[in-house]
């Protein structure tokens, strides 16, 4: 995929000399227990034809999306930062509005709450929350869902009642690859696809597949799946780096998600791995074919 120029719009990048990541833990994720920085990435993207880059939030603190954003500024690579800040803090439109007037303000794209961790599978239908996902509507930005499958149904009834908003599904919702089960995942991703302002990333697969024992075939159906259900037109490339490490290197990773699109022609294939996502979140500049 080297003739193609790519926009990676899913990786992450932290420090740990300067913020802890404690969803690091236990021997399976020990690999990702050190610093990884756009320096590491920079060979790597630039081998496979990535040309520009959306990195995302990983720890839900204030501290971390000014950050981001100071970092992106001064670098080449990021076109955008997807951040987070309190949906539920009565001053949020105060919150995202300091954000774009500070140091790098302009990359802000996106925000992201890691609701994966939320156990109630109903946490984005809340009031508080559904308050501060209109602020985002109303700031500009999109809103990335970084959800399990039994957080997809809810996912849908507040995409559904917040039509300005546009939502981007990351990494397909999490299904469970590593057990070959499809539905009830398959069936709540198709309905959530039915709205039009629901995007979904094609990241993250290798993460969910059985560790060491998978093989590219077994990620074929749940992207077949997120491909006819959003079409080409709604789906975005993304690596997730340094996480996808575990189980694929980079490369590997960007070529898997171009076998997965083998039957795509060459403007949808753009689509999917360059201008969807410099469309969705409205990239500063993106770099073009």
């Amino acid at each position: 995929m080297t003739d193609r120029r790519i926009i990676d719009a899913h990786h992450h990048v932290w420090d740990l000399g300067a913020r802890p990541q404690p969803w690091i833990t236990g021997d399976a994720l020990a690999p990702l227990a050190r610093s990884f920085s756009t320096a590491d990435l920079a060979p790597e993207a630039r081998a496979a034809g990535v040309t520009a880059t959306v990195v995302v939030q990983t720890v839900c603190v204030p501290e971390e999306t000014p950050e981001l954003l100071a970092l992106a500024a001064d670098d080449d690579l990021i076109a955008g930062v997807v951040g987070w800040t309190d949906l539920t803090a009565p001053d949020i439109a105060d919150v995202l509005a300091a954000l774009r007037e500070g140091p790098g303000g302009d990359l802000l794209v996106g925000i992201r709450h890691q609701v994966q961790e939320e156990p109630d599978p109903r946490w984005l239908l809340r009031q508080d929350v559904r308050r501060g996902l209109l602020a985002v509507a109303r700031a500009g930005l999109v809103y990335d869902l970084v959800v399990k499958p039994h957080h997809i149904p809810a996912a849908f009834t507040v995409a559904a009642g917040l039509t300005g908003l546009t939502f981007v599904l990351d990494h397909l919702g999490k299904p469970p690859i590593a057990t070959g089960a499809l539905e009830p995942w398959a069936a709540d991703v198709r309905r959530l696809a039915t709205l039009p302002n629901t995007v979904c990333k094609l990241s993250g697969l290798v993460t969910e597949a059985a560790p060491g024992a998978w093989k590219t075939d077994d990620l074929a159906p749940y992207a077949d799946t997120v491909l006819n259900a959003f079409g080409p037109g709604r789906l975005l490339f993304g690596s997730d780096w340094p996480v996808c490490t575990l189980q694929a290197g980079y490369g590997e990773v960007v070529r898997i998600a171009d076998r997965l699109t083998d039957g795509l022609g060459a403007a949808e294939k753009d689509a999917v791995f360059h201008d969807n996502a410099a469309r969705v979140y409205a990239l500063r500049s993106p770099a073009r074919p």
